[in-house]
């Protein structure tokens, strides 16, 4: 078996040279210290003494009275352990986080629980010299840091600095080292790209130092609370030295369904798959061996009980994925009994309609989940899909047979029982017209729509709902959900309506989630109210919002996937597709490493002509989909076997050059 070690040292050997580092939002070192201050309040002197660029001028931090306070803002959301250098011999300081600039207080932290604040962390000064939070008061996602002098003396502080602490498992002066990149004419898309990749790597935590839910069960969204709540991270989540989980501040959990959207944005980033093995395993070692049944969520969350089809599925989605991009025989070969004994519980669930009847109500807290859901539906038809791929390369053309057989019946009874052409769109349920929007994206993403006119149509009515803030989810009654907005991204790309994605992208993730003043400005946010306003309709706290979850980074993937136009086939790339949509941006360079090797599209779009350069790994094999320039359906076209002749694209405006071995390729398409 081929180890995950051998595996990042090839990628590592492909790419040693970052492209474009200048936009990498992780740090250099794991040392950070604040760029500026927010706020102060109170009597105190020298506040810009502890900033990063300020230190060497010899000056202290005094906090001259109790309740005297700084915030530090250290220009980006971050993660880890606060450190002290402390003159005064006694005295109390307190430190508070907050990960938006809306709560920012000298009182409590952001919150993680669902209700009241967060207490602050607490160093009783007896003596100068080095104060460290200990290890469970991590905090795993801040921008603004409070300290906040909460004796009767004046307390001096010579130094303030944060241990960086996400990414464990990777050297403390590796953190920048991407295996992929991306760039375009478009800043903004830029910046996007590289946020997602940072928020993938703010939620990457110490396994040990999981589980943020201190009060899950005890305290509840209708609990009244007095005072803020102490806090810590001191549960082990899974094994091995790093995990995959939902939130950097909160859950700090293993979720399926974030790592929907998470995994594939990693794999053009970072490649980091052992964090991602390690966050499958530990779903897969608490399968219900009898029923097949995966958890909702991980350790300890799945002591509750809790049933949801849709992460069930993601939990089974998540293995193939991680075979897709590995290319880990051995891996699939040891997890397929424990896929098909899931697959076997999912399909349980359909009834004589040909569909999923869902009794089990939870899903990403989204409201209505039940009965032959459209979404529930979809996703099983997607995940049938891909079972019958992983049991073509397991030998076992029965259980391919059978699962493309189950989705086929999904597909026929679905689109009449639940299509409404009035609206354009899928309803969510037969006893509803409410028409959803993680319903619909879902039915364009897993194929179980195909008629062209029918995706565009989707696109389209999705598309005029947008508001100013992004693309509403109404199943979540006022909420924007980034979660399930980036599979909405996958509708408008397959559709090949790119300018609507791309809108989409710039309008949702970089004028809003990226460029508002209340977010971090680095990472992106858990979700949101459709008026703007940081409410997020299945919470009651807003305090509580993460601003730093894996499952609001889809953009990431998409850019590559279908703007650059990689796509990855099989076993780690064996298998590839290069077909660029370029919209109305004018250039971009792209790509990413397998161990296979190197992918990379770089193309530029002036006037009437198109010029795309490929590299794909030797011993491969794909097929390249060159966008013809124009409005006339036919060009000019020189590169790889064609050796200069007029073609003509198809329906999307593509001409299609097949059976191409991996390498160095150049086309250049000019219209006619």
């Amino acid at each position: 078996m081929r180890s995950l070690f051998l595996l990042a040292v090839s990628v590592a050997a492909a790419t040693a040279a970052v492209p474009y580092e200048q936009y990498i939002l992780a740090p250099p070192s794991r040392t950070l210290r604040p760029v500026s201050v927010f706020r102060q309040h109170g009597p105190l002197s020298s506040p810009n003494s502890l900033l990063g660029h300020s230190r060497a001028h010899g000056h202290n931090l005094i906090l001259d009275g109790y309740n005297s306070s700084v915030t530090y803002d250290f220009g980006k959301n971050i993660a880890g352990w606060v450190n002290l250098e402390v003159n005064s011999h006694n005295g109390s300081i307190g430190v508070t986080f907050s990960e938006s600039s809306l709560w920012v207080s000298s009182s409590g932290s952001d919150a993680t629980a669902d209700a009241a604040l967060d207490a602050p962390l607490v160093f009783n000064v007896s003596h100068a010299g080095h104060y460290q939070a200990p290890n469970e008061k991590e905090r795993g996602g801040f921008r603004y840091l409070t300290l906040v002098n909460l004796g009767s003396e004046k307390v001096s502080l010579k130094d303030l600095w944060v241990h960086f602490t996400a990414m464990p498992h990777w050297k403390d002066n590796a953190l920048r080292n991407y295996s992929g990149w991306f760039h375009s004419n478009d800043e903004q898309l830029n910046r996007i790209w590289y946020a997602g990749a940072y928020t993938n790597q703010l939620v990457t935590i110490d396994p040990k130092r999981g589980d943020a839910l201190d009060f899950l069960g005890v305290i509840t969204s209708n609990s009244t609370v007095e005072g803020p709540l102490e806090w810590w991270v001191n549960t082990t989540i899974t094994n091995g030295t790093s995990a995959l989980t939902d939130g950097a501040k909160r859950d700090r959990l293993v979720w399926s369904g974030d790592m929907a959207i998470a995994v594939p944005g990693i794999a053009v980033t970072t490649f980091d798959l052992i964090s991602i093995r390690n966050s499958l395993d530990s779903l897969f070692v608490l399968q219900n061996t009898t029923t097949g049944l995966l958890p909702y969520a991980g350790f300890p969350f799945n002591l509750l009980g809790s049933v949801s089809f849709t992460y069930h599925l993601y939990a089974l989605i998540g293995v193939a994925n991680f075979y897709l991009w590995s290319g880990d025989k051995a891996y699939l070969d040891a997890n397929w009994p424990a896929w098909k004994l899931g697959i076997q519980w999912a399909t349980k669930q359909i009834d004589e309609t040909g569909l999923a009847n869902i009794t089990a109500p939870s899903d990403w807290l989204r409201f209505g989940m039940g009965g032959h859901n459209i979404e529930a539906n979809s996703i099983l038809y997607y995940t049938l899909g891909l079972g019958a791929m992983l049991a073509t390369d397991e030998g076992e053309a029965a259980a391919a047979s059978q699962y493309t057989a189950l989705a086929s019946k999904i597909q026929q009874a679905a689109i009449p029982l639940l299509w409404q052409p009035s609206v354009g769109l899928f309803r969510d349920n037969e006893t509803t017209t409410l028409a959803p929007q993680d319903g619909n994206a879902w039915a364009v993403r897993s194929g179980l729509v195909s008629n062209a006119s029918q995706i565009a149509a989707i696109s389209q009515a999705l598309e005029a709902r947008w508001g100013p803030y992004g693309a509403p989810a109404p199943e979540a009654a006022d909420a924007v959900s980034p979660f399930i907005s980036g599979f909405e991204l996958d509708t408008h790309f397959v559709a090949n309506r790119t300018d609507a994605a791309l809108t989409l992208i710039r309008r949702m993730w970089g004028d809003f989630m990226l460029d508002d003043p209340r977010m971090t400005n680095s990472t992106f946010i858990e979700g949101y109210s459709v008026t703007g306003a940081l409410h997020y309709a299945p919470y009651t706290n807003d305090p509580r919002i993460s601003h730093a979850h894996g499952w609001a980074t889809g953009p990431t993937s998409s850019l590559t996937t279908y703007v650059a136009g990689i796509q990855i086939i099989s076993d780690a790339g064996a298998t590839w597709i290069v077909a660029p949509q370029p919209g109305n941006l004018s250039d971009v360079d792209a790509g990413f490493s397998t161990p296979k090797g190197k992918f990379s599209s770089k193309w530029v779009q002036k006037g009437n002509t198109f010029r795309l350069s490929i590299t794909t790994p030797r011993g491969t094999s794909g097929k390249v989909g060159i966008p013809l320039p124009g409005r006339h359906g036919k060009a000019h076209l020189t590169g790889g076997p064609v050796k200069g002749s007029v073609v003509h694209g198809d329906s999307a405006g593509r001409y299609w050059i097949e059976g191409l071995k991996g390498g160095n390729y150049e086309f250049v398409a000019v219209a006619v």
